[in-house]
């Protein structure tokens, strides 16, 4: 069984949000695989409870320029 070359960095609410931290994060070479309930996803994207949750995982060896991105950016 291979190991797991991705690790879940933060989970944040809303698909926008996500996808504006993606878009830094590759803009600083980092990749990005974004995860979320298929359900919240749809043409009528829910926000109820954790469904409108978006968990954001990097490559395993970028973690730390990752995680020091995003705190940069959540200043």
């Amino acid at each position: 069984m291979s190991e797991m070359k991705y690790e879940l960095l933060a989970e944040v609410y809303g698909r926008m949000e996500a996808e504006l931290i993606k878009s830094y994060l590759e803009a600083h070479g980092v990749a990005v695989e974004l995860f979320q309930e298929s359900i919240g996803q749809n043409i009528y994207p829910t926000t109820i409870d954790s469904l409108g949750n978006v968990q954001i995982f990097v490559e395993k060896e970028k973690m730390k320029t990752a995680a020091s991105l995003l705190e940069e950016i959540q200043r």
